[in-house]
């Protein structure tokens, strides 16, 4: 066997299992299927798969799926595995950048691609990859909200996590970021880093390309309750956000590094990497252009 499907039995809350039926009758018989049976077991089993010789490893499952897949592949250096994305998830966020949020039981292998990966680390010295999206203050505690909700997905969950955020969970701590070099000081709502396009089911970076050696990012300053509402219908639509609001910054960058006044809620790819109890207040964040090699797939 040459191909190995790591899966999530839980993805889309355990609505997902119709769909990995039809998976596994695209691919065929000559396939190693794994279940993950807790979290970072994922992340496990692909390092094992890479270094066991697979060439090909995939992430069958949500972005929580994916993120910790393609974090055994690279911790498994072996950078010639090629990572596929088969989206079973809430939001699957991650392969509609792909162009891969389409009917599993019609892909066809078409070629490869070389794509970025993000690398954040710490002040204690924690660090991790990310291939979608870093995203912190709000955006990092819709991520908490979300959890907390067991009936829907997709936009649905992530709107009523958004809208639950705002109610119960919005401060705008001094921060202090860093992009290229270029420091600015200012209370701030919320931050991502984007590779991908979209974060919780919110298109926040439209223009973003996964191959570009760049991070899209959105820097939210001090905005009121009633201006981020405002704002929500156009995340969600693919619209853009105002480009000369006082207290919106959007560009790009290859670096951040931030400190926060008080700890910080981050999250990777959907996945925790900080909460407030850590505490982790100062990160550092680069882009590593070209780093992970996808499956790519045709209808």
């Amino acid at each position: 066997m040459t191909t190995c499907v790591i899966f999530n039995p839980s993805a889309a809350r355990g609505r997902a299992r119709h769909a990995l039926e039809d998976l596994r009758r695209a691919l065929g018989a000559d396939i190693d299927f794994r279940p993950t049976q807790h979290p970072g077991h994922a992340e496990e089993l692909a390092r094992e798969a890479a270094r066991a010789g697979f060439t090909t490893v995939g992430a069958a499952g949500g972005d929580g799926t994916v993120h910790e897949v393609a974090n055994g592949l690279l911790r498994a250096d072996r950078p010639e595995v090629i990572f596929a994305v088969f989206p079973l998830g809430s939001a699957n966020d991650y392969a509609f950048s792909l162009g891969q949020d389409r009917k599993l039981s019609e892909v066809t292998p078409a070629n490869t691609r070389r794509v970025d990966v993000g690398w954040v680390r710490a002040e204690t010295g924690k660090e991790r990859f990310f291939v979608n999206t870093l995203g912190l203050g709000f955006s990092g505690l819709v991520s908490v909200e979300s959890r907390r909700i067991g009936w829907l997905q997709g936009i649905l969950l992530y709107g009523l996590a958004f809208l639950r955020t705002i109610c119960f969970h919005f401060e705008c701590p001094n921060m202090t970021i860093a992009f290229d070099g270029s420091a600015r000081s200012s209370p701030t709502l919320s931050l991502t880093v984007a590779i991908g396009k979209r974060e919780g089911s919110f298109v926040v970076a439209p223009d973003a390309m996964i191959d570009d050696g760049l991070f899209d990012y959105l820097h939210a300053g001090k905005l009121s309750r009633l201006e981020v509402l405002r704002f929500m219908p156009r995340l969600a639509s693919g619209g853009q956000l105002p480009k000369d609001h006082p207290q919106i910054w959007l560009d790009r960058c290859r670096e951040v590094e931030l400190e926060s006044e008080a700890p910080l809620t981050v999250h990777l790819d959907g996945e925790f990497f900080a909460l407030p109890q850590d505490p982790i207040r100062r990160l550092q964040i680069r882009i590593l252009p070209g780093r992970l090699k996808v499956q790519t797939f045709r209808t």
